[in-house]
């Protein structure tokens, strides 16, 4: 019998950067996007956010993201 090896997810991430009074809407709504993704402030003073997925979803964010461009002031860092 061959035991598969059980890999951990590849996590990817993103920069971004929004003006504070869109952070707490914003965090909000992603956070409700069914656990595709997790935020973490990055750097407080520069209201930088950094944006936790697993790998696979990818697209899913790049879609919730462009989604979420029209309501909010989001500048991507990386």
């Amino acid at each position: 019998m061959v035991l598969s090896e059980n890999k951990p997810p590849a996590i990817d991430s993103m920069l971004i950067a929004i003006p504070p009074e869109q952070i707490v809407l914003f965090k909000s709504i992603v956070e409700s996007y069914d656990n595709i993704a997790t935020l973490r402030t990055e750097d407080p003073a520069r209201h930088h956010l950094r944006i936790y997925f697993s790998a696979d979803s990818r697209d899913e964010v790049e879609a919730m993201m462009a989604s979420l461009a029209a309501q909010f002031t989001i500048e991507r860092l990386a």
